[in-house]
């Protein structure tokens, strides 16, 4: 019971769940949330529990029902008894070209990457201060410089970039709050953002324009993750590009 209690949303799949595996090896419980990944949350709670036995669980919630933050944080406490971080990894992303832009995708691109990390924050932010605990929000480089093609989703993680920065104000000095903003990690591979979107030529493209010239691994960004949350008291407000040095001259 004394182990840190982790939430990472959108943590049954990809980088979520290389997330989950890090943090989880570090010594903490993990609340893996899914929404319809039921399958691969079940087998990613079944590996860990493999590892510690009773050391993780699987969460449902839809976050297009606005009441769904609050009901997930209280699952997670009612079935932990204590939350010590909170990771906002769950995401959507496809593009929305101007003249097509619909109420809905709006919606979905807004709740998912602002407005629900907000209310899960808001929910978790009694819990987190009892154990002086801390938020890591999963942004994106195109939160400050934007792709081309994608307005919405960057003003949303724009949204959540400065969301980041204002809860580190507001939680202070209880709880931290601190960012990592992705580049080139995985191509997306679902139905809703497909690799087409990304054509080969584009990949290639977009790795030549970073310094280190390589695509980054999942590995990469749980690693950082896992800095913010467990070897770093003294930051927070902060956002760390893990991107391969593209950010510093796109």
């Amino acid at each position: 019971m004394s182990a840190p209690v982790i939430l990472i949303t959108g943590g049954a799949q990809r980088i979520g769940a290389e997330i989950a595996r890090n943090l989880h090896n570090a010594g903490a419980s993990i609340a893996i949330h899914f929404n319809s990944s039921q399958s691969t949350a079940g087998h990613l709670v079944a590996e860990l529990c493999a590892l510690r036995s009773g050391s993780a669980a699987a969460f449902q919630a839809d976050f297009l029902d606005p009441a769904a933050p609050v009901m997930l944080i209280n699952q997670v406490i009612e079935r932990f008894g204590r939350l010590d971080g909170l990771i906002n990894n769950a995401s959507s992303f496809f593009p929305t070209g101007i003249g097509t832009i619909t109420a809905t995708q709006w919606e979905n691109l807004v709740s998912s990457n602002l407005r629900t990390p907000l209310f899960l924050a808001q929910a978790a932010a009694p819990h987190l201060a009892v154990t002086n605990g801390c938020i890591v929000n999963i942004t994106d480089i195109h939160a400050e410089r934007p792709l081309k093609g994608y307005p919405v989703y960057c003003a949303a993680k724009a949204g959540l970039l400065g969301l980041t920065r204002s809860l580190a104000v507001e939680l202070a000095p209880q709880v931290r709050v601190n960012a990592v903003a992705p580049g080139a990690i995985l191509w997306p591979t679902d139905s809703a953002a497909p690799t087409a979107d990304f054509p080969p030529a584009q990949q290639a493209a977009i790795i030549a324009h970073s310094l280190l010239k390589r695509v980054g691994a999942p590995s990469d960004i749980a690693r950082t993750v896992r800095f913010l949350v467990f070897d770093a008291p003294y930051i927070t407000g902060q956002v760390i590009n893990v991107d391969g040095g593209r950010s510093a001259h796109l």
